[in-house]
């Protein structure tokens, strides 16, 4: 950005936050004047990178919200004027953290309409992959869908239904529905599957794999399936669930979860790559692709 002086990048440039003070509920100043000019620039090479691939992959939700909110290569957005947008949109915030915040905090958070975002950028070198969620993966991949009211709902009853799956010691399941809507969500569209989750979409490789690839299986949204199965988390999705649209997102996760809850106790886990009886399967993966690496069991077949 032209208003941005080229001084040398801070030090502990993977997150420069990490040391920052935290109040109470884990938020942290994002001190936006402080970014650089290098930090900016690589805001600006991921989002054009990602603007040139999701028209046409993306849910048309998400690239209006992304347009209403006025997100675009500019620079990284101030979490303050962002909030004032999307505040006026559905009532939710956007707030600035150092990385990861445990359970609780997230989980109130959501159940307030405030979302926990990293403020810092990644580094250079770690561009294309990144484990922790930085500012560009929380706000280009997150915060558009925040803006469409019924998406927005279905977090926030996210977040009161944590506590919950907290006392019970079964946050491993929930943890599984938001991971794969939230981060890593599809969604059926009159042209064809469309991506909604925010792990997908802030990744230029998993855009294509996740639509196009032959190797993964996608599968209807089914709660309880969702809820027993297993999930990579540093790779590619070998399955890949489809919701009909956010309304039966919300409609079926609006509910009491105990007997489901209950439900799961007793039932076995299901494989990331497995298939299971009652399955509606959009397509069969043939996972050419974890073969290659070793990561296909013998099963997947």
């Amino acid at each position: 950005m032209s208003n941005q002086s080229l001084e040398a990048e801070p030090l502990n440039p993977r997150n420069r936050y990490a040391n920052a003070r935290r109040n109470a509920d884990w938020t942290i100043d994002q001190n936006w004047p402080s970014y650089s000019a290098q930090e900016h620039d690589r805001w600006n090479r991921l989002f054009a990178r990602q603007a040139k691939l999701l028209p046409g992959r993306a849910c048309d939700a998400f690239l209006e919200a992304k347009a209403r909110l006025g997100l675009s290569g500019s620079g990284i957005p101030d979490f303050a004027d962002l909030s004032e947008k999307l505040s006026a949109m559905t009532g939710w915030r956007v707030v600035p953290v150092a990385g990861l915040i445990p359970d609780d905090a997230f989980f109130d958070h959501l159940a307030n309409r405030r979302f926990p975002a990293g403020a810092f950028i990644r580094p250079e070198e770690e561009l294309d992959y990144l484990e922790e969620p930085d500012v560009f993966h929380d706000v280009f991949g997150h915060v558009p869908l925040l803006a469409n009211p019924v998406y927005a709902a279905f977090l926030e009853a996210y977040g009161k239904g944590g506590r919950r799956a907290l006392d019970r010691g079964q946050l491993h399941h929930l943890a599984r529905l938001y991971w794969y809507t939230v981060e890593f969500g599809l969604m059926t569209s009159p042209v064809g599957l469309r991506i909604f989750g925010a792990g997908i979409m802030s990744s230029p490789a998993e855009t294509i794999f996740a639509l196009e690839d032959t190797s993964p299986n996608r599968v209807a949204f089914d709660l309880e399936r969702i809820m027993r199965t297993k999930y990579l988390i540093d790779d590619f999705q070998q399955t890949y669930f489809v919701i009909d649209s956010f309304e039966q997102l919300l409609h079926d996760c609006y509910q009491d979860f105990a007997p489901l809850y209950d439900r799961l106790r007793s039932a076995p886990d299901i494989e990331a790559h497995a298939l299971a009886e009652g399955d509606r399967i959009i397509a069969k993966g043939d996972f050419h692709y974890f073969r290659a690496k070793g990561k296909a069991p013998a099963s997947a077949a």
